[in-house]
């Protein structure tokens, strides 16, 4: 019997993660872990995914390198923070707009924390922090000084449902 070097016999080593289930249990609970606490050890992780510390070493550093893991977050509480505001600004464009021009503006005002470009109506989303309501109104105002988008509308978060390690943060 021939033996396949170690990068041939893996699958997260010689493919690329296109599908779901290149990922084994172990890996999903690897990472369930790690969301929960990402100061968790290798070794915590191993006693309870039942490996040893250096082959959760190794698949967690496979998950990074294939771009499973992307980093390692810290969650802080954006009110106390002093930005307690959050709203989502939906945009409509002029016409025949470069997209990737209005996206790149608008990721280089401080108070938005993403933006997410859509099919139909409206053209864009953008996820905004503020300090207060005046804050997110000079903010508003600023996206609708470009000459590319012809309209907002503003939604205000009141509350959020989603869990903490879920947010696009």
């Amino acid at each position: 019997m021939t033996r396949e070097r170690a990068d041939q016999a893996d699958p997260l080593r010689t493919m690329p993660l296109m599908a779901e289930e290149l990922l084994d249990a172990t890996d999903h609970e690897i990472i369930a872990l790690l969301r929960e606490d990402a100061r968790r050890t290798f070794s915590d992780i191993a006693g309870r995914v039942s490996l040893s510390t250096a082959a959760v070493k190794r698949r967690v550093d496979r998950l990074r390198e294939k771009g499973v893991i992307t980093g390692f977050t810290v969650q802080v509480d954006h009110a106390k923070l002093g930005w307690g505001i959050e709203a989502f600004a939906q945009l409509r464009f002029f016409g025949s707009t470069n997209v990737a021009e209005i996206v790149e503006t608008t990721t280089r005002i401080p108070e938005a924390q993403a933006v997410f470009t859509i099919a139909g109506d409206p053209d864009a989303v953008v996820w905004l922090r503020s300090r207060d309501m005046a804050h997110l109104q000079a903010t508003i105002d600023e996206l609708r000084r470009s000459h590319r988008i012809t309209s907002t509308r503003t939604l205000i978060v009141l509350d959020s449902w989603v869990r903490g390690e879920d947010r696009p943060e």
